[in-house]
């Protein structure tokens, strides 16, 4: 209670007991005063009670909808587990049944009978606990429950009744009955009719049949008390007296109400799952920022119905949510297998980001798996080491310097002294070949030994200061020699940014997903426009040398599963990474029109997987699998190349090979063979 309702209500109190006292010395004189008393009172609690405007925003509360490129609702914000529907859309027995049993006469009041007050009175006094609340009444207490409380006091029920005065003014009786219907609690997250009908009988609202409609309108008294599914003796009661005040008010033939009243309650109860959307983490993600948008311009987002139109691609994020839960599934099963007996499997996670390098517009956002289980976002929330998807940046600050792709260092063992630290001594899979070998397969193979000294030679400090320039702007990189590895931990969209700027000419675009805001009406609130200024990161002769190394990564390298596997002969470059152990995997592809990444691993940072856990093999399937339907429906167009001629056409595509994950250790295994085969034939 504010403090100023406190007061006036003391003050009535206060006379109310002096009229008391004065009713008992001069009982004629005083009773008079009692009518003009509570008239008071009436009057000074009219203020605080719900405005005309709030009740006509209540009335088309409407959530705030997340909409893609083409208009495709990709998330909402919504207030509860509700769909509206008119009221031409609910069966005809529901309404008849809310009347008949809850408000009678609702065509004739202006939302307080007094008939049936003084009924309720009576009776309660004779000892029968009436209650005498119309069903405008109830509205009001359901669509206001913090202005108005549910207290049983008269405080209450004077602020109750004003209200339902207050909505009759607003709202046709239809308008009501409809309002009414669509925002009372069911149990279960169901609010609503439909979401009723839904949870205990599968079925729309315009599809339940008078015994259902009875059986619903029944636990409106009290949800618990009379829940069909804990208490189906109850219900079953209350269902029957629903029915016979059906056939008294003339709404249901008297003659099957006998036939009626023996027939079960037979349910189709399933639990209602709210729908997530297609982005659910880019609803997450930002839920805060438009929230503080519709703060500061007097809006709700889960009620004024906004509309934000954001660069996400549906078709793109719909392929996108399928690789990734596809993937993953594939991957849990063999990490099932490699749990100890007795013991609680880890499970998997992934994220996967998609962006325009032209612009930065993100085109597809998958923070996990399952947002269900997963809320943790592993596209920007997510800091993990980076692995060998980092190489590019040294390579890329060697070009930078004056090194070419021809340059070479000899393949041999390498032993860095680091001060004040161990002898850091990386290695690689496969046993050095001790012949020279090119900066191009040094990156082409993910060579360690090859990067660790051109690592010695750029120095950390410029490799850091390119990897920042290009993208990875966000996570604080530790400038030592293991850079050069990937061990600083980065999150995915600085990486896919970053290779952004590679696919853009050396020219850094800052990823945005905002375009505008309308109203639930059309009418534009707010555009929003991506940062135009140009940030070059590296110049644009050694961003396309770097670009057309990593080709090589795609043709012959560790990426060579996207030709040969998913048969993609576009002009594409990429990288992959795998960490210490198998613990992330890491895949980043792109061409002119789009640049996608995905990174696979589990949330503890101890758990690792086998040897199908190498980017290779955990993470590139998604990226495959995102840019092999791009292209095949032309959502992207395969004939686009970038502006360096490629050095040789990509072989012919080989079979695909099967989806079963019982294929992938063999896979691995073969594929190391070939790469080791084609470095021999290269050095």
């Amino acid at each position: 209670m504010t403090p100023g309702l406190q007061r006036a209500s003391t003050f009535i109190t206060q006379q109310f007991q002096r009229a008391s006292a004065a009713i008992r010395r001069y009982p004629l004189r005083a009773a008079l005063l009692l009518p003009a008393l509570l008239l008071l009172y009436v009057l000074l609690l009219i203020p605080f009670t719900p405005g005309i405007g709030d009740l006509r925003k209540a009335k088309s509360e409407t959530p705030s909808s997340l909409l893609a490129l083409d208009g495709t609702v990709l998330a909402e914000y919504k207030r509860i587990n509700r769909e509206w529907v008119a009221l031409d859309k609910i069966a005809p027995h529901v309404v008849n049944a809310l009347i008949a049993i809850e408000d009678r006469r609702f065509f004739q009041h202006h939302g307080i009978d007094f008939r049936r007050i003084a009924g309720a009175v009576l009776s309660t006094l004779g000892g029968d606990l009436q209650g005498g609340s119309t069903i405008t009444q109830q509205l009001a207490r359901n669509l206001y429950p913090e202005e108005i409380g549910r207290a049983a006091t008269l405080t209450r029920k004077i602020k109750e009744a004003i209200t339902a005065v207050k909505i009759e003014a607003v709202y046709s009786k239809n308008e009501i009955l409809e309002t009414y219907l669509n925002t009372v609690p069911f149990l279960y997250n169901a609010f609503g009719i439909e979401m009723a009908a839904r949870t205990y009988f599968d079925k729309s609202a315009d599809q339940l049949d008078v015994l259902e409609s009875a059986t619903l309108i029944g636990m409106l008294k009290g949800t618990s008390y009379y829940n069909p599914v804990q208490n189906p003796e109850r219900s079953l009661q209350r269902r029957n007296l629903v029915l016979a005040q059906m056939a008294k008010d003339g709404t249901l033939d008297p003659a099957r109400l006998k036939a009626l009243v023996k027939r079960p309650l037979k349910l189709d109860f399933s639990r209602q799952v709210e729908p997530l959307g297609l982005a659910p983490h880019v609803a997450q993600h930002l839920r805060k920022w438009l929230i503080d948008w519709a703060d500061q311009r007097d809006y709700d987002i889960e009620s004024d119905g906004l509309r934000v139109y954001l660069t996400l691609d549906a078709n793109l994020q719909k392929v996108a949510n399928q690789a990734v839960s596809k993937q993953l599934a594939q991957l849990q099963k063999l990490a099932d297998r490699r749990s100890k007996a007795g013991q609680q499997p880890a499970v998997l996670q992934a994220g996967f980001l998609a962006l325009d390098p032209r612009n930065g517009a993100v085109r597809a956002w998958v923070g996990s798996g399952d947002f269900a289980q997963e809320q943790f976002d592993h596209v920007s929330q997510a800091r993990r080491q980076p692995g060998s998807t980092f190489k590019p940046f040294v390579y890329g600050a060697a070009f930078m310097q004056g090194f070419k792709p021809t340059d070479t260092f000899m393949d041999q063992p390498v032993a860095i002294a680091i001060p004040g630290s161990p002898v850091w001594t990386p290695s690689d899979d496969t046993p050095p070949s001790y012949q020279p070998t090119s900066l191009r397969n040094g990156l082409v193979y993910s060579k360690n030994t090859i990067t660790a000294q051109l690592m010695q030679k750029v120095g950390p400090a410029s490799v850091g200061q390119l990897a920042q320039a290009m993208g990875v702007r966000q996570s604080k990189l530790d400038l030592v020699p293991s850079l050069a590895l990937g061990t600083s931990p980065v999150t995915l969209i600085e990486m896919v940014a970053a290779y952004g700027t590679i696919a853009n000419g050396g020219v850094y675009r800052q990823p945005y997903m905002l375009l505008r805001v309308e109203d639930r009406h059309g009418k534009l609130l707010e555009q929003f426009e991506p940062v135009t200024e140009r940030e070059p990161a590296m110049p644009r002769a050694q961003a396309l040398t770097l670009v057309n190394v990593m080709r090589g990564v795609i043709d012959e390298g560790t990426g060579s599963a996207i030709r040969y596997r998913y048969g993609i002969q576009a002009d594409v470059a990429g990288k992959t990474g795998t960490t210490q152990d198998n613990t992330d995997g890491w895949f980043i592809m792109m061409n002119r029109q789009l640049v996608a990444g995905a990174r696979v691993g589990f949330n503890d940072n101890s758990a690792t997987m086998g040897s199908w856990g190498q980017g290779a093999r955990s993470a590139l399937p998604m990226v495959g699998e995102v840019f092999q339907q791009a292209f095949r429906k032309r959502w992207l167009d395969p004939d686009v190349e970038f502006d360096i001629p490629r050095p040789r056409p990509p072989p012919p595509p080989e079979p695909q090979q099967p989806a079963d994950p019982l294929n992938d250790i063999v896979n691995d295994v073969m594929d190391r063979i070939m790469r080791q085969l084609q470095q021999l034939q290269q050095n």
